[in-house]
């Protein structure tokens, strides 16, 4: 099945030529190699790139081992090479599985990934392209040696506007079944709910928690990392802390782990691009508190098949799939808190605390967004909106309902508008 993907190919053909390295991140299986080898490859074989001006290595191979060595790499890429006035493009794929060697010319140094392709980039001929699932390779320190010369292209697994380009079914259900199975590209070719389920199944435990504990050497604690991503698909959505979780080991499975461990265990799978972190923000004191969080999987389809589909919480897996539509477009995204004083009828002031579900900024563009699954009554309006009626900044509030409703604003200019055409509709947010 060929999925269009213009939003990121798009953005790889406004940064062709531009003298930087363009570095596609994302987790495994969401297409990053699709777009680069199959969508990307085929423009510039559309617009007269010779076929033997595309260079291009998949790291992730068996047959491509000996390449992970950084010094074999760039021996195997330059002797591809040729210095005949031709333009030449390099895609690297799955960079990440390249090891860092001893320098034999400085013990004290090791020869890296980076070095392959900052040697690579002073050569005026070639335009690099590398795709990694750690984000780690991104980390300041690697930024610092690539010095502010690489572009960034994150790719997300399918948003609901490239889900409903190859839906097939009753566009009535294709809602539903996006957030139960997820925008993994596979699961789209797939047609029954067993198949669906076995493959997401089979991508966590031999794809993502496999690259887990072999990239940190983790082995033991197998056990540990799967029941704290049970732990993490059950509270999808609500606000927790490592000592939070740490305590969750210690009532429900009787093991003991500090919130340290668990906190480097959560950064793990960050690294890996499957978990996303929201921190909140408070409004009007306008800082960012230091706990707790909200952890959102970077695709539900994924959070429902480590439950075995089991716990399907509509309000928290819509409020899942907005946070990581909003993210995929770029956006910062925050868990936002609201806090005023009031006095109760005996006189006592007291404090009260209120959510808004997404704080979201683009430079100094702001929306404040509530996720509300259904507001059928007006006590229930009054309770979704209250957080955003106590916020006095002139920037655009915005609910999100389930129900498809035609855009309307209340009285204090409150938008609201239904699910399905806010993940499809850019230009609610000004795009």
């Amino acid at each position: 099945m060929e999925i269009e993907r213009p939003f990121y190919l798009n953005r790889l053909l406004r940064l062709k030529d531009n003298g930087r390295i363009k570095i596609i991140t994302g987790m495994r299986r969401a297409g990053k190699s699709y777009l680069l080898f199959t969508l990307f490859r085929k423009n510039l074989l559309q617009k007269g790139v010779p076929e033997d001006c595309v260079i291009s290595i998949s790291l992730d191979e068996l047959a491509n081992a000996r390449e992970r060595n950084p010094v074999e790499l760039d021996r195997w890429i330059r002797s591809r090479l040729k210095k005949d006035g031709r333009r030449y493009y390099i895609f690297i794929d799955e960079i990440q599985f390249v090891e860092s060697i001893p320098n034999p010319y400085l013990p004290s140094t090791e020869i890296t990934f980076v070095d392959v392709v900052m040697g690579l980039m002073k050569l005026p001929y070639v335009d690099i392209y590398i795709t990694g699932s750690n984000s780690r390779m991104l980390s300041s320190e690697v930024l610092t040696q690539f010095r502010d010369r690489g572009d960034e292209v994150r790719v997300y697994p399918l948003s609901y506007e490239e889900f409903l380009s190859v839906w097939q079914g009753d566009i009535r259900f294709a809602f539903n079944a996006y957030c139960t199975y997820g925008g993994m590209p596979v699961v789209q070719s797939l047609s029954s709910h067993e198949e669906k389920s076995r493959y997401l199944n089979d991508l966590f435990r031999r794809t993502y928690i496999r690259d887990v504990v072999e990239r940190n050497r983790i082995a033991k604690d197998e056990g540990v990392l799967e029941e704290l991503l049970d732990i993490l698909s059950s509270s999808t959505g609500s606000l927790t802390n490592p000592a939070k979780l740490s305590r969750a080991f210690a009532s429900t499975e009787h093991i003991q782990i500090s919130g340290p461990t668990i906190s480097r265990y959560i950064d793990y799978f960050m690294d890996a691009f499957l978990l996303e972190k929201a921190q909140r923000y408070d409004v009007k004191g306008k800082r960012y508190m230091a706990s707790p969080y909200k952890y959102y999987f970077t695709d539900v389809g994924l959070r429902n098949a480590r439950l075995h589909f089991r716990q399907q919480e509509p309000t928290h897996i819509m409020e899942n799939v907005i946070f990581t539509d909003l993210r995929r477009r770029g956006l910062d995204v925050d868990v936002g808190m609201v806090e005023y004083n009031y006095r109760d009828v005996a006189g006592h002031k007291l404090r009260k605390n209120l959510e808004v579900d997404f704080v979201v900024n683009r430079g100094s563009s702001r929306w404040y967004i509530q996720s509300a699954f259904r507001m059928d009554t007006e006590e229930k309006r009054k309770q979704e909106t209250e957080s955003l009626h106590r916020i006095d900044d002139s920037f655009r509030k915005i609910v999100v309902l389930r129900d498809a409703v035609i855009p309307w604003q209340d009285e204090q200019g409150i938008l609201y508008v239904g699910v399905e055409q806010f993940l499809t509709d850019p230009s609610l947010l000004g795009e």
